[in-house]
């Protein structure tokens, strides 16, 4: 929205054309983000505590977790005003991949807002009923990984529509360009194949997936936060590389044109996420809920997809897949004994695995900064597959 008034102003002011370079207006939407977050969050806590919006503590979790009941959830509402708002305000608004990753987000955030507004409003401990909540998901995520497959593969709306219809006139087959195969870091020439079919299958899978995977995170005082933080600020590197031809030439990555405008919206989400942790860093003074679990998870996994690293995100994102994991495997192993022993048992004291950390004997605190430091790392491995070839 500003770009273009900018452009307009910069033949006239010269110092305003720093602003049209996607650096700056990552750093200004980042700031923009920050801002707003801060400046409304007490505002939005009053509102979500006036409304008696307040968080409902599982019987069968932590015992020191039963202080936390009726502090006020939904507080990724927050997170996506400030990201929504500092992404249309900085970034081009006619680029395809700002608009397909918005709608990803936003609507991941509404489905997540029927979950969170059904429990603690209507008192229905079940929220949206999984099957609903999962048929909805999947609607999204197909919906953006169709436009993906095309999108990635082209400079253009114009191209991508003309694929769409070659698409359509070849029974539904065909081999995608070069750009779209799935990348194996850490070696130079190592990269699959997907067509239209695989392509479409993983990033379902990558965007449904991260999307439950930050939401089984979430269930301490920031931690789910700062790890979608750094990630995001990790993803907006790639972005900016992919979008730039020389710098994607001399990394040996794919050079998807137009890639770089989701440097604003990543630069965004770490402005927002770290507005956010000021309010929800322990103890938590509002909880950020489904709204913004689903949305912040789903966003991670379309940047990725657009800028061909879901390999690396499964790297950076080591902590959510673990979350994800322990939860699989425990429900699986308590079934499974369950059929053949008449006993349900368990391969952890609690899911998921931040749970059992606290079971252990770990303070909230302490499994919090942990997983920080363990993200921490995981970014930095998977920033290193930009060199390390």
């Amino acid at each position: 929205m500003l770009l273009f008034l900018l452009e307009l102003l910069s033949e006239h002011v010269r110092g305003l054309s720093a602003f049209t370079y996607i650096t700056l207006r990552a750093v200004m939407a980042s700031l923009t983000a920050l801002g707003i977050g801060l400046v409304l969050g007490p505002w939005v806590i009053r509102r979500l505590t006036a409304l008696k919006i307040g968080q409902a503590v599982r019987d069968d979790g932590p015992q020191t977790h039963l202080i936390k009941a009726g502090t006020p959830t939904m507080g990724g509402a927050l997170i996506l005003i400030s990201v929504g708002f500092a992404t249309l305000f900085w970034s081009d608004l006619s680029n395809r991949f700002v608009w397909v990753v918005l709608l990803v987000t936003l609507g991941l955030g509404a489905v997540g807002w029927v979950d969170d507004y059904r429990k603690v409003v209507y008192q229905d401990p079940k929220g949206l009923p999984a099957r609903w909540k999962y048929f909805w998901q999947s609607l999204i995520g197909l919906f953006a990984a169709f436009v993906l497959a095309f999108s990635v593969s082209t400079p253009n709306n114009d191209q991508a529509w003309l694929l769409f219809k070659y698409w359509l006139n070849n029974g539904f087959f065909m081999e995608l360009p070069n750009q779209a195969d799935l990348i194996v870091p850490f070696f130079k020439s190592v990269a699959y194949p997907l067509g239209i079919w695989g392509f479409v299958i993983l990033s379902y899978f990558v965007i449904v997936g991260s999307s439950n995977a930050v939401n089984l995170t979430d269930g301490l005082d920031g931690l789910a936060i700062m790890p979608t933080v750094l990630i995001a600020g990790a993803l907006g590197v790639f972005a900016y590389v992919a979008g730039n031809a020389v710098f994607s030439k001399y990394l040996l990555l794919p050079y998807v044109p137009g890639a770089g405008e989701l440097t604003i919206f990543c630069a965004a989400m770490v402005g927002a996420g770290l507005a956010f942790l000021w309010f929800n860093a322990y103890p938590a003074t509002v909880f950020m809920g489904d709204v913004g679990a689903l949305a912040l998870g789903g966003a991670l996994g379309a940047v990725a997809i657009v800028v061909r690293q879901e390999i690396v995100l499964f790297i950076m994102g080591g902590v959510f897949v673990a979350e994800t994991l322990s939860v699989m495997l425990q429900v699986a192993y308590f079934k499974y004994t369950k059929r053949r022993y008449g006993e349900g048992r368990r391969i952890l004291r609690m899911a998921p695995l931040h749970h059992h950390f606290e079971e252990s004997g770990w303070k909230e605190t302490q499994v919090v900064v942990r997983f920080w430091i363990i993200t921490m790392m995981l970014v930095l491995a998977g920033l290193a597959t930009l060199k390390i070839r």
